[in-house]
């Protein structure tokens, strides 16, 4: 291993000795998936399995994603993780709007997926039909294991440039300009 000090000639004669290639968007789609910033949304017990996972134990920083923000504009990640209500859908919106581009969302939990067993008018019957969703997480609550799934089924996704109609067709459900 070579000490040398970069912008000696040093530096210069080492880095004449290797090449480095690959393609552009491999290399963004590599910081883009290591590198996720997860916004928590937890409104019921799916939330405390959320807490969980970004613990010791199953150590969410393992997969990039431990920079936890709570603040849709420093985030890429939306986890919705609990049931979402018909009054709390436009501000689930609000948040997705305000999010960095690329932004994802995972769905944690069968009341964020489908309304779990609530089959009321007052509970939306899965924030897909507010937000569009790359990633769906069963269980109720999901275990932190199935999360940690989640987590690496997206990063997959950002891996291989999967294509996301859902997203790319997603219109405001709130917007008046209709």
């Amino acid at each position: 291993m070579s000490t040398a000090t970069p912008g000696t000639q040093a530096a210069d004669d080492l880095s004449r000795n290797f090449a480095f290639t690959t393609r552009l968007d491999a290399i963004v789609a590599w910081g883009r998936r290591n590198s996720l910033w997860p916004l928590p949304y937890g409104t019921a017990c799916c939330g405390i399995e959320l807490m969980s996972v970004m613990g010791p134990k199953y150590d969410l920083a393992r997969f990039g994603a431990e920079v936890v923000r709570f603040s849709p504009r420093q985030s890429d990640l939306l986890v919705v993780a609990g049931t979402i209500t018909e009054k709390m859908a436009p501000v689930l919106v609000r948040i997705y709007e305000q999010m960095l581009e690329p932004r994802f969302v995972i769905s944690m939990g069968a009341c964020a997926s489908s309304g779990g067993f609530y089959r009321a008018y007052h509970v939306l019957q899965g924030c897909d039909m507010v937000i569009p969703v790359d990633v769906y997480v069963p269980g109720c609550p999901p275990t932190p294991e199935a999360v940690l799934d989640g987590i690496m089924v997206l990063q997959k996704m950002i891996k291989d440039h999967a294509p996301r109609p859902w997203r790319d067709n997603w219109k405001n459900p709130y917007d008046q300009a209709r």
